[in-house]
């Protein structure tokens, strides 16, 4: 599989909570396939999606292609208002 969503289900945090569930509803609307990683289940998870990303204070959500970085909730956003998804992950 393509794309990989970092996310947790394990956060006090309602911004974290609200912005994964958009991008999972973002993606579910276009028929994107994707895999979500949940970095609460290790902290090897975390580390390896912080490593991926290139900031050692990512949180999620972040998105990847395999292990392509494509961005965060903020980048992700932009593309969805500039109607660019596809290439955003880098499936087109």
């Amino acid at each position: 599989m393509g794309v990989k969503l970092y996310y947790t289900t394990v956060t006090a945090s309602r911004t974290v909570k609200s912005q994964q569930a958009e991008v999972i509803r973002i993606l579910e609307s276009k028929s994107i396939q994707y895999e979500l990683v949940d970095i609460s289940v290790g902290v090897e998870l975390r580390d390896e999606m912080r490593s991926k990303a290139g900031d050692p204070a990512a949180v999620p959500p972040q998105l990847f292609n395999e292990d392509q970085y494509c961005g965060n909730y903020e980048t992700f956003s932009e593309a969805v208002e500039a109607d660019t998804v596809e290439q955003f992950l880098k499936l087109a």
